[in-house]
């Protein structure tokens, strides 16, 4: 399979907004509770909105979830993102404009999944940690986004009953210490983190030369810390993704650890015709130990499967992404 996203690294290193990996976080700061709403589709579903905020900001650890609850997948809810970076739609279909005016396209390609009794919550997931060619001043071929910037998405999650997801391409540096350096966010309760073993080079590696793999071990400590930040401040269940589209991206997959206090979702990004994906999907999945994602890409797929499509995929989807 192509990689994923070969196409657009060569762009990220003229991302302005980027800052080098590891710069130390400020303090942590409580997105506002906001009161939400659900929308009946009409197709026997419904998709979760945001209603104004109506109350004064609470401790993080009090919240729920978008629509209530405290666990990601409970009441039959479906995931559907919008993927990419702030600033840029280079990466994705996601910073082709602001969060707040991507929240309709994100619900218009949402509201499709609203069927059969389920509760369609929507997603951003947001490249926070960017591969590059180039080693940068931290010498890990990665780089973060600017904290302003996260910031503004954690923001509009609320505004908008949506959840984030952090997703992190390493390049040569750690998972779990790229991860750590976005404690500050994780402990808002609707955010989650997605490791992206593509871009997890080892000592030697440029991304974008070859793909990348992570080792099981590594995955485990990840959702380790993220596991106990999680339970330690009360918060909800968090979404823990695993980007996927190659059985060798991650060594001794069986051995990946359950968690108590996450959501573990294997995610498989192929991208071609139906039959392609299709293809990559069941040579990689194991339905047993995760929730299962699958990535539609608006330009790479041809043609794009529709929702009705992908619902009836089995084994069962349970978030989507649009890149």
């Amino acid at each position: 399979m192509v990689l994923a996203l070969m196409a657009f690294i060569a762009l990220a290193g003229g991302m302005s907004h980027l800052q080098p990996l590891g710069r130390p976080a400020a303090a942590d700061a409580h997105a506002p509770s906001i009161v939400r709403a659900a929308a009946d589709t009409g197709v026997g579903g419904r998709l979760v909105i945001a209603a104004p905020a109506l109350a004064a900001s609470t401790s993080a650890g009090a919240s729920d979830l978008p629509g209530g609850g405290r666990q990601v997948f409970a009441g039959n809810r479906f995931l559907v993102a919008y993927y990419g970076t702030a600033r840029s739609g280079a990466l994705g279909v996601l910073g082709e404009a602001s969060p707040d005016r991507i929240m309709p396209r994100l619900l218009r390609a949402a509201a499709p999944f609203a069927r059969g009794g389920r509760t369609v919550v929507p997603v951003f997931e947001l490249i926070v940690t960017v591969a590059h060619r180039s080693p940068g001043p931290s010498g890990t071929y990665s780089s973060n986004i600017r904290r302003a910037d996260v910031q503004r998405y954690i923001g509009a999650a609320h505004r908008h009953g949506a959840l984030l997801v952090l997703d992190l391409q390493p390049g040569r540096a750690d998972f779990l210490d790229v991860a750590r350096t976005w404690r500050w966010a994780l402990k808002d309760p609707w955010v989650g983190l997605a490791l992206d073993p593509e871009w997890r080079m080892g000592p030697t590696g440029v991304p974008g030369r070859r793909v990348g793999s992570v080792s099981a071990a590594e995955v485990n400590r990840v959702s380790a810390w993220v596991d106990q930040l999680t339970a330690r401040a009360g918060l909800p269940e968090k979404v823990f993704l695993l980007h996927e589209f190659r059985t060798d991206m991650v060594r001794h997959l069986e051995r990946i650890v359950d968690r108590d206090h996450l959501a573990l979702v294997q995610h498989v990004d192929g991208f071609g015709t139906p039959a392609q994906k299709l293809d990559t999907f069941h040579a990689v999945v194991r339905p047993r130990q995760f929730a299962l994602g699958f990535k539609l890409f608006y330009d790479e797929d041809t043609p794009r499967m529709r929702a009705a499509q992908v619902l009836r995929i089995r084994p069962r989807i349970s978030y989507v992404s649009f890149q």
